[in-house]
């Protein structure tokens, strides 16, 4: 694993609750809802540990992790995605969202295949994606999701802070990463990533 993976997330020294990560000025996420979808903001304000969840407004041509990264002075390492997996079982289709870092990728036929107990899972499509979510490709993220799909999430997502979407393409959200596993239904998986490649 990376190294960045052992780096805290700043204290925030901002009179608002902010604090600078990278080149980004994030904000107390509760106190900016317009830099979230509808379906974020509703299940952050019902959420534990909102108080530790930040956001920040970015370039939405930049919302993609390597330009994202690269533009903010972020660590690679410390992006996670939120892909959308699904497969079918006796015709019941078995849809699963799954946290990796950004530095891996997820074992969809082999670690997601086995969890969702298919013979075959694949990537959703992503206008399926984005009109079961409410949320926009590139900002999917896992907070407010459907709560009848499952959330992995791969182990490693837990160490250090993590970056993923708002739901839009216009900003990104940070917080610790071991939050994630709090999230409802999240549930943490050993190897659920593999390498980049």
């Amino acid at each position: 694993m990376n190294a960045v993976h052992t780096l805290d997330i700043p204290e925030p020294t901002a009179a608002d609750g902010g604090l600078r990560y990278g080149s980004l000025t994030w904000h107390p996420a509760r106190e900016h809802t317009d830099l979230l979808a509808p379906p974020v903001a509703a299940a952050l304000a019902g959420f534990a540990g909102a108080d530790r969840i930040h956001v920040a407004p970015i370039d939405p041509e930049l919302a993609d992790t390597a330009e994202m990264t690269k533009a903010y002075e972020l660590p690679e390492a410390a992006s996670v995605n939120c892909v959308i997996v699904a497969g079918r079982r006796a015709g019941e289709e078995r849809v699963a969202a799954c946290l990796v870092r950004a530095t891996t990728r997820a074992d969809v036929n082999g670690a997601v295949r086995r969890l969702l107990d298919v013979r075959k899972a694949s990537f959703w499509p992503t206008g399926r994606a984005t009109e079961s979510t409410g949320m926009e490709y590139g900002g999917i993220t896992p907070i407010g999701l459907p709560g009848q799909w499952r959330l992995l999430v791969d182990e490693a997502v837990l160490a250090g802070p993590a970056i993923i979407g708002s739901g839009l393409r216009r900003s990104k959200v940070l917080l610790p990463g071991a939050d994630l596993a709090k999230l409802p239904g999240a549930e943490v998986i050993s190897g659920l990533a593999l390498p980049p490649g």
